[in-house]
């Protein structure tokens, strides 16, 4: 039975999406920029996502730019923000759970000269907010957090955040990728300043997302040339993506989907932690993603563990997909206090709207065997049987 548990790094494009987006490839294929009516037809259906994606978190439509995705958004906040806003001061906060991207950009404006803070999280992977009130300083310009985290779910307080980064006058910025439509996103209520937000986390195409910037934050052009997005990112707009972007969120945004896969990831969790030696990573309850598990199976890889899953034709994860091609350590896993050990023997499984209860029952059947096999015979579980033996 062909189960797809890695939601949490891509999802199927719905068929009904994609039949929207189908006419903009070989019938509306105008340039958005164009005066005459196959531009303009690309342009009213452009115009008519970018309101759709605003309204669903309180933005006006001029406050949301098109970019080619997560990644993008991200480094144009970061990088764009730290640039701008040099005069003011040189100094940007993060946390150590943040995605790659941010990171890497961190580690990047680091060697043009910006001072970084990496917060540490809690064992759930919640900022603390003490340790943000004491990092920021006279020079702090920007503070990044990730709304849901891409590997462990947990949902941070943005309204919190906000404020402690507004009393000290540091712009807020979030990545909501795996956030947005799971949990509420409300630019107006949570006094966002910037918030990253992509489609193909929520069965939308690849290759398309949005940066959410505040009226009146300074922040200049990243990306050169034509002056696209008001000038504010310049490139062809992937108008069948952007369409395709608009009905995934309108479809998204129904309660029931948040309802539906709350009640499996539930079952999911329930059912796993009957198997011995096996922890929840992250936090429970509404604290956490309603898409995401991560699992440390004591004694075995995680990377068997998924190989076997594979076998039987169920996709799960180690980590965050844009970082599998690295043996490393989860950053995330280590950050709430896991051992290396623990973080390699950890697996992520994400589900979307399409997850049935017969494809998680499906996975409930075959994964005690198998971690009952690779404890068999993995040399990490002799190391777990010992340190318990010892401890008992």
């Amino acid at each position: 039975m062909k189960t797809y548990l890695d939601s949490g790094a891509s999802t199927k494009v719905d068929p009904k999406i994609l039949e929207k987006m189908k006419p903009y490839f070989t019938q509306k294929y105008g340039n958005a920029s164009s005066g005459h009516s196959w531009g303009q037809e690309a342009k009213h259906a452009m115009e008519d996502a970018r309101e759709t994606i605003a309204k669903s978190i309180r933005a006006k439509p001029e406050e949301i730019i098109f970019t080619s995705g997560g990644t993008e958004s991200n480094n144009f906040a970061l990088k764009s923000t730290a640039f701008t806003n040099r005069e003011k001061g040189n100094h940007i906060i993060t946390t150590k759970i943040d995605h790659d991207c941010v990171l890497h950009s961190c580690k990047w404006l680091e060697k043009q000269g910006f001072k970084i803070t990496y917060l540490n999280v809690d064992e759930n992977g919640f900022v603390k907010t003490d340790e943000l009130q004491n990092a920021i300083t006279k020079k702090t310009i920007l503070f990044s957090a990730i709304h849901g985290n891409n590997e462990i779910g947990t949902i941070q307080n943005l309204k919190e955040l906000t404020k402690i980064s507004h009393e000290h006058d540091v712009y807020f910025h979030t990545d909501a990728c795996q956030s947005y439509t799971k949990t509420k996103l409300d630019v107006k209520e949570q006094d966002l300043d910037m918030a990253t937000i992509n489609a193909h986390k929520l069965n939308g195409p690849k290759g398309v997302g949005a940066l959410y910037i505040k009226t009146g934050t300074e922040i200049d052009a990243w990306q050169h040339g034509g002056g696209h997005e008001r000038g504010m990112r310049s490139s062809t707009e992937n108008i069948h993506g952007i369409v395709g972007f608009g009905e995934a969120v309108r479809i998204a945004m129904k309660p029931e989907h948040v309802e539906r896969m709350t009640k499996l990831r539930d079952n999911l969790i329930k059912g796993v932690l009957e198997i011995p030696n096996v922890e929840l990573n992250g936090p429970t309850g509404n604290k956490r993603l309603c898409n995401n598990t991560n699992f440390c199976f004591q004694g075995i890889e995680g990377e068997a563990l998924g190989g076997y899953l594979d076998l039987k034709e169920i996709a799960s994860s180690t980590g965050s997909a844009c970082s599998s091609h690295t043996l490393e350590p989860s950053h995330v896993i280590t950050a709430i206090g896991r051992t290396p050990e623990q973080a390699n023997s950890s697996v992520r499984i994400t589900l979307s709207r399409f997850t049935t209860q017969e494809e998680i029952n499906y996975l409930l059947q075959e994964l005690p065997g198998i971690v009952t096999k690779l404890r068999r015979i993995s040399p990490l579980s002799k190391v777990v049987d010992y340190v318990l033996k010892k401890s008992s």
